[in-house]
């Protein structure tokens, strides 16, 4: 039997007062779910005895999954059977309360266990239920498996990325991030709608349609102009020069030139040669794309002469938009970046990136333990004191 422990679930923010009830795994779902806790939400995440399999994906954080950490603070975990009758009793009178029902399940699985996002609004009109799939509800991709990288080749983002000569992946997960934030911004446009109308209404949700929402552009290229833009690794496919270019001790820093006046500050300022500015392979973007190879000697040229420090002060003096290639670890040093710490379920801590959400009066949600620090629930934590919430009967309740 697990000991109660308080969930560090927030009390107060914009979503203060909302019960969202969650049949989530992996990443899109929990991390929707994640960000409705941090703005105050109460949010019972429903799991196997096992437990959320994303709690195996790693062990990075101080032996916690890095994932798990990231897209499940703040939340009480409950262990339930959904094919058992009083676990699925129990889970109908919790959702009967519930604001918000969200479930990334195979399709169809939560349908056929009772837990279908139609019948329960029939049953509880103010519901907003959010069903989060690979590839939607219908077509004969339905039931094909959907996770984040083949989701990434299906919609053309690994042909749009990479070198010339490769494919690239993605770095993150970014089909199941995107989802989750489409999600979450689905079901913040619900609770706004309920507000006027008093009902709930159904969010639907694919990894899919995120994805293939950002590939627009290559798309309208590929539909109506000469075709999508080819691979051009660190560079700009419509745009030069924009790219990153390797400094004499070896770092990378990118560039972007947006116009024509920034192109005359750049030739004249950086790589002091105003004449450049004026050349016919380079005198307006067209033509310094179609020309890209020749242009980068002479950017190589200075950049491979100059330290990044002595770099970044000629692109500053010179206004010349610039970025530096950095690696996690460099990214961890950011001066700009801001953390937050979350507690682990065996106690200890880590520190996950800030919410990138920030407002100008200060409404982030506190734990419910009064503290300052975020908790990861352990599988099945809340189980015992959430089966006395909502059991019609303390003295049948099955304790995990």
């Amino acid at each position: 039997m697990l000991t109660e422990q308080n969930t560090g679930t927030a009390t107060s923010g914009p979503f203060s007062g909302l019960l969202v009830v969650t049949l989530e795994q992996a990443v899109a779902a929990p991390l929707c779910s994640c960000r409705l806790a941090e703005g105050g939400a109460r949010v019972i995440k429903i799991e196997r005895r096992e437990g959320d399999f994303a709690r195996s994906y790693d062990d990075a954080a101080k032996g916690e999954s890095s994932y798990f950490v990231w897209a499940n603070h703040s939340k009480e975990s409950l262990c339930l059977d959904i094919k058992n009758p009083q676990d699925a009793d129990l889970l109908q009178r919790i959702v009967s309360q519930a604001d918000v029902f969200i479930q990334n399940l195979a399709p169809g699985a939560a349908e056929r266990a009772g837990f279908g996002s139609t019948a329960l609004r029939q049953r509880h009109p103010r519901l907003i239920t959010c069903d989060i799939s690979g590839y939607g509800e219908s077509g004969r991709y339905r039931d094909m498996k959907a996770y984040d990288f083949l989701v990434q080749c299906e919609t053309g983002l690994v042909a749009v990325s990479g070198s010339p000569h490769a494919y690239g992946r993605i770095g993150v997960s970014l089909c199941d991030i995107g989802a989750g934030m489409n999600a979450l911004i689905g079901i913040q446009q619900a609770l706004l709608q309920r507000e006027k109308t008093g009902r709930g209404t159904g969010v639907k949700i694919s990894l899919f349609d995120t994805a293939a929402d950002w590939m627009t552009v290559p798309l309208l290229h590929t539909q109506y102009g000469k075709g999508a833009p080819k691979r051009v690794g660190m560079h700009h496919p419509s745009i030069a020069p924009y790219g990153g270019y390797r400094t004499a001790d070896g770092e990378t820093l990118a560039i972007s030139i947006q116009n024509e006046r920034e192109w005359v500050r750049f030739c004249e300022r950086v790589l002091l040669q105003p004449e450049l500015a004026t050349d016919a392979h380079f005198r307006d973007n067209n033509t310094r794309v179609k020309h890209r190879i020749e242009l980068d000697t002479f950017i190589k040229a200075v950049f491979s002469s100059h330290s990044r420090s002595a770099m970044e002060s000629l692109l500053r003096e010179a206004d010349i938009a610039f970025g530096a290639v950095n690696t996690p670890d460099g990214v961890i040093r950011h001066p700009q970046l801001k953390r937050r710490r979350v507690t682990l379920p065996e106690g200890g801590s880590v520190n996950l990136v800030a919410s990138p959400v920030q407002f100008s009066d200060k409404v982030d949600a506190q734990p419910r333990d009064g503290g300052n620090c975020a908790r990861v629930p352990k599988v099945g934590e809340h189980s015992r004191k959430i089966r006395r919430e909502f059991s019609a009967s303390v003295a049948t309740e099955t304790v995990e």
